[in-house]
C-alpha cells in the first residue's frame, strides 16, 4: 500500500545506518501458535530494522523483500533474504545505492527510489515496481519503472521507463500481477487518482485504464479503522488510498482488485484489459463487482486454486474466501494474531506455505508523531493453509 503526505518536510528524515547493519538483521524464533486460537501456526520467518512492505518468493525458494523510502531514507531498498537471515542488496549495493539526500547524483532510472513491491514471476524473473515517490511527495523525474532481474544471474535484464502519461503527477504505482502468457503487467496505482495500467513487456508500452473509475478510488463513507479506532493523520485527516489490493485469478483470465480505503471487491477479465483497454477504449462496462470483503491491503489467489486470501488490515487477521462461490461467498479467518499489525503483502513458496509480511503502518511516523523513523517489521510464515 502507499501512504498520502502533504510536505517531504513532515515526514522524510535521514536515518543515520548503513547496508552493513542492515546485513546484520537475523531470522526471528521459531513457530509459535496463534494468541488467538484459530489453530494455524504463524512463523516469523526474519525480522528488519526497516519498514518492509513488499515479499516474493521464487520458484526455487529465494525471498525477497523491499523497504519503501516513506519516513526514512532506508540504507536497502530491495534484498534477498539469505538462509541464515542476512540481508544481500538485490541485485547489488549499486542499485541499492540512492539516497533522497543526495537525489541529483544518481540516474533515478538506474538505481531503487522507493521501491514499492517485488514479484516473482515463477519463469525465472523477478519484477520490481518502483514508483519512484519517496514519502510520496511526488515523483522523481525519470525514476518511475518497472525492472526485471534474471535470477540465473542475478543481473537486470529490462527497465521499462514509465513516463507521464502512465506515472502522472499524483501517482503512485503499487503492485504488480504478470499475465500466464509472460506477455503483459497489471499494475494498481494507489495514487491521487487512482486507476490500473496494463503494460506490453516485449515493447514497454504501458497504458493506465479505469482512470477515475469508482472502482479504482477510494470508496464514500468507508472509514479505516486500527486498534478499534478510525486511522487518521496528526491533523485529523483520514486516510484516503486508491486502487491497492490486486490479484490474477489462477487460470490468468481475471484480475482481481479493490481501493484500500474501500469494502467491495472488483474483478475484469484480462483479456479486455490487454484487448480494448489496451487500445484505448473505455472498458468500464466490464467492471463487475465481486462482493464485500472490507479494507485490506493485499490480495493472492492460491496457486490452482480459487482461494482468495486478504490481509485484513483492521483485525490483524489473513482471511479467505472461496471465489467459486460467487460475490457472496462467505469470508472465513485462517489466522488472526496481534503481532500481524498491518498485515501487508503476500507470497507463496514452493512448497505452498503462505508469506505474509507485516508493516506496521499504523504505527509509523506518518500517524505517530513520536514514532521511529526507521520501524521495525517482519515477514512471517503461514505453512500451507487450507484451500
Amino acid at each position: 500500500m502507499r501512504i498520502r503526505s502533504r510536505s517531504l518536510a513532515v515526514v522524510v528524515a535521514i536515518a543515520v545506518s548503513s547496508v552493513g547493519a542492515a546485513l546484520a538483521q537475523k531470522q526471528a524464533p521459531p513457530a509459535s501458535r496463534t494468541a488467538q486460537g484459530t489453530g494455524a501456526l504463524l512463523q516469523q520467518a526474519a525480522q528488519f530494522d526497516h519498514q518492509v512492505t513488499g515479499v516474493t518468493v521464487s520458484e526455487r525458494g529465494r525471498i525477497f523483500v523491499n523497504f519503501p523510502r516513506w519516513t526514512e531514507d532506508s540504507p536497502l531498498s530491495v534484498a534477498e533474504v539469505l538462509p541464515d537471515g542476512r540481508l544481500r542488496p538485490y541485485p547489488d549495493a549499486q542499485w541499492n545505492a540512492w539516497r533522497n539526500a543526495r537525489r541529483d547524483e544518481l540516474a533515478p532510472a538506474e538505481h531503487w527510489v522507493c521501491v514499492q513491491s517485488v514479484v516473482a514471476d515463477g519463469r525465472g524473473s523477478v519484477w520490481v515496481v518502483d514508483p519512484a515517490a519517496p514519502a510520496v511527495d511526488g515523483l522523481v523525474p525519470g525514476g518511475a519503472k518497472l525492472v526485471r532481474i534474471d535470477l540465473a544471474g542475478d543481473r537486470v535484464a529490462q527497465v521499462i521507463r514509465f513516463g507521464q502519461d502512465v506515472a502522472i503527477p499524483g501517482s503512485y504505482l503499487n503492485d504488480v500481477r504478470l499475465s500466464q502468457d509472460g506477455r503483459h503487467a497489471f499494475l494498481s496505482d494507489a495514487g491521487q487518482r487512482g486507476a490500473l495500467v496494463v503494460v506490453e513487456l516485449a515493447s514497454g508500452k504501458a497504458r493506465r485504464v479505469l482512470d477515475g473509475h469508482p472502482s479504482t478510488q477510494p470508496e464514500k463513507g468507508v472509514v479505516v479503522r486500527t486498534d478499534g479506532k478510525p486511522l487518521r493523520y496528526p491533523d485529523g485527516r483520514p486516510v484516503l488510498f486508491a486502487a491497492d489490493s490486486i490479484a490474477l485469478s489462477s487460470d490468468g483470465a481475471w484480475l482481481y482488485w479493490k481501493p484500500l480505503t474501500g469494502t467491495t471487491l472488483y474483478r475484469i477479465q484480462t483479456a479486455a484489459l490487454t484487448g480494448r483497454g489496451f487500445a484505448g477504449e473505455d472498458i468500464a462496462s466490464a467492471v463487475q463487482p465481486y462482493g464485500k470483503v472490507g479494507p485490506t491491503d493485499g490480495l493472492w489467489i492460491g496457486r490452482g486454486t480459487e482461494t482468495l486470501y486478504l490481509t485484513s488490515i483492521e483485525d490483524n487477521a489473513v482471511k479467505a474466501r472461496d471465489l467459486a462461490a460467487g460475490p457472496d461467498g462467505p469470508t472465513r479467518t485462517v489466522v488472526q494474531d496481534p503481532r500481524l499489525r498491518w498485515p501487508d503483502t503476500f507470497s507463496q513458496g514452493p512448497d505452498g506455505s503462505l508469506y505474509v509480511t507485516s508493516s506496521r503502518i499504523q504505527d509509523s511516523a506518518f500517524f505517530n508523531r513520536d514514532a521511529p523513523l526507521a520501524l521495525p517489521t517482519q515477514l512471517w510464515r503461514l505453512p500451507r493453509p487450507r484451500d
